[in-house]
C-alpha cells in the first residue's frame, strides 16, 4: 500500500482519533484506581493491574479501530463496507466530543489534586504544649498490627497461660520485623476478658490498621489454635487459619501465623528476620511451660521480692531441662537485675548471679536481641557504663525494632547522658509502641516534668487518668506535677484523702501523705504517717534509698523533740554508712549518709562527704543524679550556714534538667535558711510559671 494511502486510511478509519480518545479516558481511568483503591483499603496490587490491563488494552483498541467499523446496521468489518455507506465522520465527530468530555473531567482531577488540604502536624515547644498543637487525626500504618489477647478454649483453666504465651510468642516474633508496627503486650492485655470486642474502638485506640484473634486448646499432648487477622479499618477478614497438631509442633505454629501475617501485610522480610521469625525458642516443651508460668507472675502480680524468687526458681528450672534456652537466661538477668535495682537485695552474690545468666546467655546465642538488652541492663544498672549499655541497646533495638523496652532504655540512657531532646523523643516513641501501659506514660510524663516542661507532663498523665481513673500512681504523678509547678497541694490533699477507700497499697499512701505533712509544716500529721508506714526505709530505683528514722528525726527536731530526733538521726546515720560501706562508688548513697549528718548537726563531716559524692563516677558522669546532687549539696551548706556556697550550687542545680523545681523551693523548710537572701527569691522566681506571682515576703 502506498505510504500516503495507508496514512488517509488511518484517518478515515478514525484510528488517530480512537488513539486519542483511548488515551484520555485509560489515563482518566488510571487516576480513578489512583484514588479509590487507597480510600477503600483495597490491596495496592488492584492499582499495578489496572495500569497493565490499560496499557496492554491501548494496540487492542488501535487494531480493532482498523479492522472494524460501526454501522447502522452493527459492526462490520471495514473491508465489507462502501465508502458511500460509510459513517466514519460522524463517528470521528461524536469520538472527538466524547475525548472533551472526558478531557474536562481529567483538567478538573489535575486542579483538585494539588489543591486539596493536606494534614499539617506542627511540633510542639517549650513554649506551646503539645496539647495544644497536636493534630486532629494521626497518621495509621497500613502495616500496623494489634495481637489481641488468644481466648483459651481448653477445659483446664490452669492451661490459660498457655493460651497467653501462644499469643505472646507470635507478637513478639512480629516484633522482630522492622517494616512492621507492633504493640506491645501490655496494651493490648487490657482486652483479654472483654465480651465483646469493638475492632474498630479498639485498633484506634492503639492507632493501628489490623488486630488478630485467635484462640488455643491444650488437650494432653494435642494443641489446637485458630488466628484470623482483621483489617479493623473495614472490618474485612483478610485471612483465618485453624491449626490441630502435636503440642511439640507449637512453635512451628507461632512461626506459621507470624510468618502469614508479615505476608499479608506486605512486609518486607530481611534474611535476618525470616530466620528469626522460624527459630523455635525452645525444643523442649515443659521448660516452654516454665517460662510461661514466669513470666506470667511477672505479668499479673508485680515485682514483690517473693514474687521475684518464685520467677527465679521457675527459670532456674527452664534452664536446668533447656541450657540453650536463651529467652529463660536473659528473663533470669532481667530478675536478678530488678533484685538489685530496687535494693531488695545490693548484695554481690546477687550480681554474680545475674552476670552467670549473662555468660550463659552469651555462649548460646550472643548475637540475639534479648542477650543485647540484658547485657545493656547489667552495664546500665550494675557498672553504670553508659556508653557501654547504650551501644547494647542499639544493638538490640536493630533486631527488636518494636520492643518498647528497648526504646525506653536508650531514652534512659540518653536522658543520663544530658542529651534531653533526644531521650524525650524516644520516650514519647516507646509510648506509641505501648499506648496503654501507664508505666510508658509516667516515664515520658517525669522526663517532661524533670525538664519543667509541665504543661505536657500534665496533658500525658490526664490521658492516661482518662482510661485508667483511680490509679494511684499516675494520680500522685499528677498531683506532684501541680506542686511542682505551682506550689498547689490541693489535687495531692484529695488524693491521700480518698486513698483509704481504694485498694492501695498502704505503704504508698503513707510515703506520700509523709511528704505532704512536711510540705504543709504539720509534723505531728508527718509522725503520724510515718508510725503507719511499715518498710525500714523510703526506696526508688538506682540505689535511692532514704532510712525511715531520718524522716522521722526531721519531723521530731522540727516538733522541737531534739533528744528523740537525735536517737532517729545516728539510727538513720548506721544504717546509711553501713549501705556506703557496702557500696563505696556509688555517689547517692554517700549524699544520702551527708544530708542525714547535715540534719544530725555533724556539718563539717556532711559538707566533706557531700563534695565527695559530686566526684564520684555515679553523679559526675550522669547528668540526672548531678542536678539531684548539687540541689542536695546545697541544701548541706544551707543547714550548715554558709549561704553564699548554697546559693552558689542551687543556682546550677536551678539551671539544669532534674533540678529543684518552683513549687519545692517554696514549700521545703529545709530552704528555710536561705529565706531572707534576695539572691534566693531570684532563683524561685527564675523557675516560677508566668502566670504565678512571686512569693509575699
Amino acid at each position: 500500500m502506498n505510504p500516503r494511502n495507508f496514512f488517509a486510511e488511518l484517518r478515515r478509519r478514525n484510528v488517530y482519533k480512537v488513539a486519542v480518545a483511548y488515551a484520555v479516558v485509560g489515563w482518566l481511568v488510571m487516576q480513578v484506581a489512583a484514588t479509590i483503591v487507597p480510600a477503600l483499603h483495597l490491596p495496592d496490587g488492584i492499582t499495578s493491574a489496572v495500569v497493565v490491563l490499560v496499557l496492554l488494552g491501548f494496540p487492542i483498541a488501535l487494531i480493532l479501530a482498523w479492522a472494524f467499523e460501526l454501522t447502522p446496521e452493527g459492526i462490520k468489518r471495514s473491508d465489507e463496507v462502501a465508502l458511500g455507506e460509510s459513517i466514519t465522520p460522524k463517528t470521528g465527530r461524536k469520538l472527538m466530543i466524547t475525548v472533551g468530555v472526558v478531557g474536562a473531567l481529567a483538567f478538573g482531577l489535575l486542579l483538585f489534586q494539588p489543591t486539596r488540604p493536606k494534614s499539617v502536624v506542627v511540633a510542639p515547644d517549650s513554649t506551646a504544649p503539645a496539647v495544644i498543637a497536636a493534630p486532629a487525626a494521626e497518621a495509621i500504618s497500613s502495616k500496623s498490627i494489634a495481637v489481641l489477647p488468644f481466648q483459651n478454649l481448653s477445659k483446664d483453666e490452669e492451661n490459660a497461660f498457655f493460651a497467653d504465651g501462644v499469643q505472646d510468642e507470635i507478637l513478639t516474633t512480629l516484633a522482630k520485623v522492622a517494616d512492621l508496627k507492633v504493640i506491645s503486650r501490655t496494651s493490648v492485655m487490657q482486652y483479654k476478658n472483654t465480651e465483646r470486642r469493638n475492632l474498630p474502638e479498639i485498633a484506634q485506640a492503639l492507632k493501628v490498621a489490623h488486630v488478630l484473634e485467635g484462640s488455643v486448646q491444650r488437650s494432653a499432648n494435642r494443641v489446637r489454635v485458630s488466628a484470623q487477622l482483621i483489617d479493623a479499618r473495614t472490618d474485612a477478614h483478610l485471612w483465618a487459619e485453624r491449626y490441630d497438631r502435636e503440642l511439640a509442633d507449637v512453635f512451628a505454629i507461632q512461626s506459621e501465623i507470624a510468618q502469614k501475617i508479615a505476608q499479608q501485610l506486605q512486609a518486607a522480610l530481611s534474611p535476618k528476620e525470616k530466620a528469626a521469625i522460624e527459630k523455635k525458642p525452645t525444643n523442649d516443651v515443659a521448660a516452654y511451660d516454665l517460662y510461661l508460668r514466669a513470666k506470667e507472675i511477672s505479668r499479673e502480680t508485680g515485682n514483690r521480692p517473693d514474687q521475684m524468687h518464685e520467677q527465679i526458681r521457675l527459670l532456674d528450672e527452664a534452664v536446668a531441662r533447656d541450657p540453650a534456652f536463651v529467652s529463660a537466661w536473659c528473663s533470669l538477668v532481667h530478675v536478678h537485675l530488678r533484685l538489685y535495682w530496687f535494693a531488695y537485695d545490693e548484695s554481690q552474690h546477687r550480681v554474680e548471679l545475674a552476670q552467670r545468666a549473662l555468660d550463659a546467655a552469651a555462649r548460646v546465642q550472643p548475637d540475639a536481641g534479648e542477650f543485647h538488652l540484658a547485657r545493656g541492663l547489667f552495664h546500665y544498672q550494675v557498672s553504670r557504663d553508659y556508653d557501654a549499655a547504650m551501644s547494647e541497646f542499639a544493638a538490640a533495638r536493630r533486631a527488636l525494632p518494636n520492643d518498647p523496652d528497648v526504646v525506653l532504655y536508650i531514652a534512659i540512657i540518653g536522658r543520663r547522658q544530658g542529651r534531653w531532646e533526644e531521650a524525650t523523643r524516644h520516650f514519647d516513641e516507646a509510648v506509641a509502641l505501648d499506648p496503654r501501659n501507664p508505666n510508658r506514660q509516667l516515664e515520658a510524663a517525669n522526663a517532661y516534668s524533670a525538664q519543667r516542661r509541665y504543661p505536657e507532663a500534665a496533658r500525658i498523665l490526664d490521658g492516661v487518668l482518662a482510661w485508667k481513673p483511680g490509679d494511684f500512681t499516675i494520680e500522685r504523678a499528677r498531683a506532684q506535677i501541680d506542686v511542682a509547678a505551682r506550689a498547689d497541694l490541693r489535687r495531692m490533699q484529695r488524693l491521700v484523702t480518698d486513698a483509704d477507700a481504694k485498694s492501695v497499697n498502704a505503704d504508698d499512701v503513707a510515703q506520700q501523705r509523709t511528704m505532704l505533712a512536711f510540705w504543709q509544716r504539720d509534723y505531728v500529721a508527718a509522725q503520724e504517717a510515718l508510725a503507719g508506714y511499715g518498710r525500714p526505709a523510703f526506696t526508688a530505683g538506682g540505689g535511692s534509698v532514704w532510712p525511715r528514722d531520718f524522716f522521722e528525726g526531721r519531723a521530731a527536731w522540727a516538733a522541737g523533740d531534739t533528744q528523740k530526733a537525735q536517737v532517729s538521726f545516728a539510727a538513720a546515720r548506721e544504717s546509711a554508712a553501713a549501705r556506703v560501706k557496702a557500696r563505696p562508688d556509688d555517689g547517692r548513697a554517700l549524699m544520702t549518709l551527708a544530708l542525714i549528718n547535715a540534719n544530725a548537726g555533724a556539718k563539717d563531716e556532711a559538707i566533706g562527704q557531700g563534695e565527695q559524692a559530686l566526684k564520684l563516677d555515679t553523679v559526675a558522669k550522669d547528668a540526672l543524679h548531678r542536678a539531684e546532687a548539687l540541689t542536695s549539696l546545697a541544701m548541706i551548706y544551707a543547714r550548715a550556714g554558709e549561704h553564699e556556697r548554697a546559693l552558689d550550687l542551687l543556682e546550677q542545680a536551678a539551671k539544669l534538667p532534674g533540678g529543684p523545681s518552683y513549687g519545692i523551693l517554696i514549700l521545703s523548710d529545709v530552704w528555710d535558711p536561705l529565706r531572707k537572701e534576695l539572691r534566693f527569691d531570684k532563683i524561685v522566681a527564675s523557675l516560677a510559671p508566668k502566670d504565678t506571682p512571686p512569693p509575699a515576703k
